[in-house]
């Protein structure tokens, strides 16, 4: 393994721009995605009805309007108090109502003829809190090697062989820091989807408004949800990402400071997934969540994702109940909880009693408590401390990228045998029906355990 492992660093560098297009054209383009569905059947996508849910977390003084057959102008006018702000992909407005008010205004303007208003939900990045980083051992149970063991992943990456392509991984998540030696080489230019005052490309923490602070490792989140996916291999540092140097990371970050909440909204998160569908990721990661019951805004726009071949890949939730999280909750999403070393549930990880497209990789426990190496920020800043270059970590957050990195991996040696990537539908059914349950639902661990290996070599659900 060791051997193939070194010898994927040297093909990486041939392999980096090489394409995996449907019908490849000379000259390559420079991603590797799976092949779109061309309809949303599937899902079973309609247009969402009534009223959202406004018990849960939203931005104060918004409302995201899907107006029907009546045009926005009509719709301010009708009920004192709204203001357009913009118009939303999808078909969806934002709209300014008073603070306080939201629900009150979301009823008139139902009365005024609008098919569906919503909050701006806000959602959180899933993680359970974890202790600084201190110097490994040899007996450092933090370390990745059991983790990997038990999705099978080291015979996976002896099975890998010449990948011809290079997926994409898009993570939207919290911050990163491109200049992160462990990381680098595997980040594409990422952007900043926040209307948080600092450029588009500037992917540090977002400031903080008067009062407020960072908790410890808030920020940290998308960087180590980033290292799982394509920490640099074999270079004697760190870690070692599951992509094995094959898997490029588009690093958005979603996250900022709404109404003194360190979060993001519907409207940033549903931009980011059509963002990164558009750029051609393969797969996109979500290692967040909220626990409310209908976001259309999200809902159309992994739907849009699908569309275009990319598979969403969500976190089961932090909460140890039974119910997913939105938005691995939704159809078309591979949802990840996750598995303490022995391969039962994690204590915190959400399950599901009705049957989903659940999954498990091992990331961590509570009690007793199970956590593992990836990486932080490395940099501090003005207004926030990193927890160094690399964290001990725990929570669906962190089983959700081994998944999608998986799933890269899938979508490219899929393409080195039939010239094509396979669907999102594809990757789902391959992921599920080779996990550890043998292709069989239980309500604690959904389709069990990730077999990497499988992944790569099963002739019935992957390479039919």
């Amino acid at each position: 393994m060791k051997r193939l492992a070194l010898l994927a660093l040297l093909l990486g560098t041939a392999f980096l721009l090489t394409a995996c297009p449907l019908n490849p054209p000379p000259p390559p383009a420079s991603t590797c995605s799976p092949t779109p569905t061309g309809s949303l059947s599937t899902q079973a996508l309609r247009e969402p009805q009534g009223l959202g849910d406004f018990s849960a977390p939203h931005v104060p003084g918004e409302l995201l309007v899907l107006p029907g057959g009546l045009a926005p102008q009509s719709l301010a006018a009708r009920v004192q108090g709204v203001e357009v702000r913009r118009a939303l992909e999808g078909g969806f407005l934002q709209v300014k109502v008073p603070p306080g008010q939201e629900r009150a205004k979301a009823e008139a303007l139902l009365q005024a003829g609008a098919r569906w208003v919503q909050p701006n939900y806000l959602y959180f990045p899933l993680f359970t809190p974890n202790d600084p980083l201190y110097p490994a051992s040899p007996l450092d149970t933090s370390r990745l090697q059991p983790y990997y063991q038990a999705i099978r992943l080291e015979a996976a990456w002896d099975l890998l062989g010449s990948l011809p392509c290079t997926p994409v991984v898009a993570v939207l998540d919290t911050a990163f820091n491109p200049t992160h030696p462990d990381l680098q080489p595997s980040l594409l230019p990422g952007r900043n989807l926040t209307p948080d005052g600092l450029p588009p490309e500037d992917l540090s923490p977002s400031p903080p408004p008067q009062g407020y602070a960072y908790g410890s490792g808030d920020a940290d989140h998308g960087q180590g949800v980033a290292g799982l996916v394509a920490a640099v291999a074999d270079n004697n540092q760190g870690i070692p990402g599951v992509g094995l140097n094959r898997v490029k990371v588009l690093p958005l970050k979603v996250f900022y400071w709404v109404s003194g909440s360190y979060s993001s909204t519907s409207a940033v998160l549903a931009s980011a997934i059509r963002y990164a569908a558009d750029q051609g990721a393969a797969v996109v990661n979500l290692s967040l969540g909220s626990p409310t019951p209908l976001d259309g805004v999200v809902q159309q726009a992994l739907g849009y994702a699908l569309s275009k071949g990319t598979l969403p890949v969500a976190a089961s939730g932090n909460a140890g109940a039974d119910g997913l999280y939105y938005p691995a909750a939704y159809p078309g999403v591979l949802a990840v909880g996750s598995a303490k070393l022995d391969g039962t549930r994690s204590d915190f990880s959400n399950y599901s009693t009705a049957p989903a497209d659940l999954v498990l990789a091992a990331a961590g426990n509570g009690n007793p408590k199970q956590t593992l190496w990836s990486l932080a920020l490395g940099q501090n800043y003005p207004y926030y401390q990193t927890l160094g270059a690399y964290a001990k970590w725990a929570g669906t957050s962190f089983a959700a990228p081994q998944a999608s990195a998986l799933a890269a991996l899938y979508v490219a040696k899929h393409y080195a045998r039939y010239g094509r990537g396979p669907s999102p539908d594809q990757i789902r059914l391959c992921l599920t029906r080779t996990a550890s349950n043998g292709g069989s639902y239980d309500p604690q661990t959904g389709y069990g355990l990730l077999r990497a290996d499988r992944v790569m070599t099963d002739p019935t659900y992957c390479f039919p």
